[in-house]
């Protein structure tokens, strides 16, 4: 039986069936529910999704007004019983701004997705980039179906990107624990030297970060933009850009793309864990 998975449809996001459409082609049976239905029923899904866009026009800051809706209350409860939440860009905001992501600390937010900088000009920016998961991807919902050091081509679109913190000694933790799950990277895997490798300036290289358990992950960049071979650019650097020039046919071309590989790592880490 396919795990059933809750998108979140928060009001402002534009994502949701894309992401849906996307976890259908990774094996599973993504469903839309919206922002207001916090009740039972939500608990019965095995896996929650919270997608892109810009839930309650990004006021106050990205992900700042949908954090205190009481959906995600229930998934607070949810994540606590070891199912996995995964935030999509502005989902990723979502779940720093609640406490989810890096996890809880009492009632402080320890992170932060600030705006981008260090790309020569402020504001959004969209773009393919590079990613490689951490040294241990077996342990997050995000990467435990990635080989280490894999290099992975992927969209991002956004403006408020930047992981970052005002604890100077949180991203050591973070890294030390294995709690940075994707980095950004150059297309052979090695570390940015600046911008477009590295596109938003964030602390160490981050692109998602996992909570301790690593069932609760927010990433910035978009696997459902990238989950067909059809959407990779045949000018990236890399095999996935080759295999995708080398392709003739429609079918060929409806294969596998990198996102599914990251959301592939859902389906497995639920068939896995079994919560």
């Amino acid at each position: 039986m396919k795990p059933r998975i809750c998108i979140v449809q928060f009001p402002g996001v534009n994502c949701e069936y894309e992401t849906a459409r996307a976890l259908d082609a990774a094996g599973m049976d993504a469903s839309v529910v919206r922002w207001n239905r916090a009740d039972a029923a939500i608990e019965d899904f095995d896996g929650f999704v919270l997608p892109g866009g810009f839930s309650y026009e990004d006021r106050v800051r990205g992900g700042a007004i949908a954090a205190g809706e009481d959906i995600m209350a229930v998934l607070m409860e949810q994540a606590a019983r070891g199912k996995p939440v995964v935030g999509i860009c502005n989902g990723a905001q979502v779940l720093v701004e609640s406490g989810l992501v890096p996890g809880p600390a009492g009632q402080r937010i320890d992170l932060a997705l600030a705006p981008n900088k260090g790309m020569g000009r402020d504001g959004y920016y969209a773009n393919w980039v590079f990613v490689t998961p951490g040294p241990e991807p077996a342990r997050c919902v995000l990467t435990c179906d990635l080989e280490p050091e894999e290099v992975l081509p992927i969209p991002i679109a956004h403006c408020q990107g930047r992981f970052t913190s005002s604890d100077p000694g949180l991203f050591e933790r973070l890294d030390g624990d294995g709690r940075i799950v994707l980095r950004y990277c150059r297309p052979d895997g090695g570390t940015p030297k600046g911008f477009p490798d590295d596109p938003n300036g964030s602390v160490k290289f981050a692109a998602a970060i996992s909570n301790t358990d690593g069932n609760v992950a927010a990433v910035m960049p978009h696997p459902e933009r990238g989950a067909w071979l059809r959407q990779v650019p045949v000018d990236l650097a890399g095999p996935w850009s080759e295999t995708r020039s080398s392709v003739r046919t429609w079918k060929d071309m409806e294969g596998a793309g990198p996102g599914v590989r990251i959301l592939r790592s859902i389906r497995r880490y639920i068939e896995e864990h079994k919560v």
